[in-house]
């Protein structure tokens, strides 16, 4: 694989089993590349390694006043230093290669398990831990794999030079030989302590990652609540705890690196000191003595390999793990499905709370709990409530799946289910990027952008985008910035409910579409809605009376199930607990209706009843 032919068609299945299987899966999916990065490693290293024997021959050739061996000495060397070159830059470009490549097999992983996860994935993993993963944990996984080879041709490189080293001059060789691999090894008692103090770096690093990424998504809320420098110094505490976490990794990393240096250090003056008593007596040429002297200085360079695969192990193997560990998480329905990838259509129903939404009309549902109506919303989209993740974490049943026209979401392939019904939840981010781009979403090709920002009165807005785009005259050319940040609340909800109705799903969920809009933009927007998705089935989960006064049908729901149906006016009227979430009743309000309609004999005993469930609900709420 080259950089040119990525993305991988299909990235494969990683072992994520744990952090050590999935770098060697990794490893194992990328056997080419490293053998080519092998293999110019190994030129280079060697042709590194020949140059002490050239620089020997040389100046014995010169000890022994002879020009010809010198002028091939010197044709020798100008053969190294080009396989020197030509090694290196080969080898700087493969090893960069498998680097890229295996952070773009590891991205498209995650992007494939984000989105085949949808938001379970927040609730089961922290937003930092994913943003953590996807970024620098990337990086550090590529560096470990680049690596390797390096690590390889080096390791190679300094048995090859030993061995030609103890046959080339048996009485300094064997020193060199036996110091050698105690040179490799010296650090070893080192690493675990290392590793460990890199696993905490990492791990105070994610947490000020996750805190840094909550505060910036929450500024509008915290400057609102004047709560900008409490989150400030917790984020400060948190900095510093990574500072002094890092240090501390650090000075362990030096003092491997001042052992690498030193220990060489040592075994060049014992060679030395043996050469020098060895050519006292004759028993070596002055050119041997250089040539083991050279090589020995130029061993500590593919040795500094060995302390370079350490610290990417011991960096790589935290990253691998958190990285397995997002790649492991499954969802609670199979997404292959077990019935064939065609959408249906009719009435959708939701066997756990008995809410029933007839194909082609506008039904609204009335939840008293906001958290409730957020899992009904998912739910009805065929994604698996918080329970259900739960339980099938836990080893338990599935939960009861909804059905669209007959048929379960959950044995339905999740590309078809997601295109049979589409669920915009109360809280939709918006991509950086032109409004173009952001509308640019699989749709049925009929409804158009203009029919669709019309219908959400998206008007002003683009209006606002124009205006912030001096340079843009066309307002779908005008720039949205990350998660629409320069527009307000309202604008961003309209927005994204502009970009859902482009989609023209066969049956679209909206939790709470016009929370953030003013009572006459949500008036226009209910009629707009109505009037775009006539003859296609709109669920609306909403308390809000001018949302619910134009729906065909609404739905209460309390405590988990159905009980109440009708149209919006009789409702009002009719039922308490309606009554109570939709206009906000207190608990004085409904106290005093309760004594007027006694005062009249029009209590019964059931509306007593179901005045109580009310009172204890208002209680609860507040």
């Amino acid at each position: 694989m080259q950089i040119q032919d990525l993305p991988y068609p299909d990235p494969g299945v990683p072992d994520v089993r744990s952090g050590p299987r999935f770098l060697w899966w990794l490893g194992r999916n990328q056997l080419g590349g490293q053998f080519k990065s092998l293999a110019w490693g190994l030129l280079h290293f060697l042709a590194v390694s020949a140059l002490p024997f050239c620089v020997g021959l040389a100046v014995q050739s010169v000890v022994d006043h002879s020009g010809t061996r010198l002028a091939l000495t010197g044709a020798l060397m100008a053969v190294c230093g080009a396989c020197i070159a030509l090694g290196e830059l080969m080898l700087h470009r493969t090893a960069v290669t498998n680097w890229i490549t295996a952070a773009a097999r590891v991205q498209q992983l995650l992007a494939r398990r984000t989105a085949l996860l949808g938001s379970a994935l927040t609730r089961r993993v922290a937003a930092g831990e994913v943003v953590a993963v996807s970024t620098g944990d990337v990086e550090r996984i590529g560096w470990f794999v680049e690596g390797v080879s390096r690590f390889s041709a080096a390791a190679v490189t300094v048995v090859v030079v030993c061995v030609a080293l103890v046959v080339y001059q048996p009485a300094l060789g064997v020193i060199v030989a036996v110091g050698v691999p105690v040179l490799a090894v010296a650090v070893l008692p080192l690493l675990p302590r290392a590793t460990r103090r890199a696993d905490v770096q990492r791990e105070k690093a994610g947490r000020a990652t996750e805190l840094a990424s909550d505060t910036v998504a929450g500024l509008r809320v915290l400057r609102g609540i004047g709560g900008e420098e409490l989150f400030l110094d917790r984020y400060r505490r948190a900095s510093q705890e990574v500072r002094r976490a890092a240090v501390r990794s650090a000075r362990m990393w030096s003092a491997i690196s001042a052992i690498q240096v030193l220990l060489p250090g040592l075994l060049m003056i014992a060679v030395v000191w043996r050469g020098v008593q060895l050519a006292r007596d004759g028993r070596i040429a002055v050119g041997e003595l250089v040539t083991v002297y050279s090589a020995v200085m130029l061993l500590t360079y593919p040795l500094r390999h060995f302390e370079e695969i350490a610290m990417a192990y011991s960096f790589s193997r935290p990253a691998a793990k958190r990285a397995a560990r997002v790649l492991s998480l499954e969802r609670a329905m199979d997404s292959g499905g077990s019935r064939a990838a065609e959408a249906p259509g009719g009435d959708l129903y939701d066997p756990v709370t008995g809410l029933l939404a007839p194909e082609g009309r506008f039904t609204a549902v009335v939840c008293g709990d906001p958290d409730a109506a957020g899992l009904l919303a998912e739910r009805l989209g065929g994604h698996a409530s918080q329970q259900g993740e739960t339980a099938r974490a836990e080893g338990g049943p599935r939960s009861t799946s909804v059905v669209l026209g007959g048929v379960p979401l959950d044995e339905l392939p999740l590309e078809c289910a997601r295109t049979a019904v589409l669920v915009q939840d109360k809280d939709p981010v918006l991509l950086s990027g032109s409004l173009r781009e952001l509308l640019d979403v699989p749709a049925s090709g009929l409804v158009s952008a203009e029919a669709a920002l019309s219908a959400a009165q998206c008007g002003d807005v683009l209006d606002a985008l124009t205006q912030g785009s001096l340079d843009t005259e066309d307002p779908m050319d005008a720039r949205v910035t990350e998660r629409g940040r320069s527009l307000s609340g309202g604008q961003r909800q309209r927005l994204a409910l502009a970009r859902s109705l482009i989609t023209d799903p066969e049956v679209l969920v909206l939790d709470e579409p016009t929370s953030a809009v003013d009572s006459h933009t949500e008036a226009r927007i209910a009629d707009g809605v109505r009037s775009l998705r006539a003859g296609r089935t709109t669920v609306v989960l909403t308390s809000s009376p001018l949302l619910l006064d134009h729906a065909d049908r609404v739905v209460l729901i309390h405590e988990g199930e159905v009980v109440a149906v009708g149209v919006h006016r009789e409702l009002v009227h009719s039922e308490p607990r309606y009554r109570a979430v939709v206009t906000r009743e207190t608990e004085e309000e409904a106290a005093a209706e309760v004594a007027d309609r006694t005062a009249l004999g029009a209590v019964t005993v059931d509306d007593e009843a179901v005045l109580d469930g009310v009172l204890e609900e208002i209680e609860e709420t507040a």
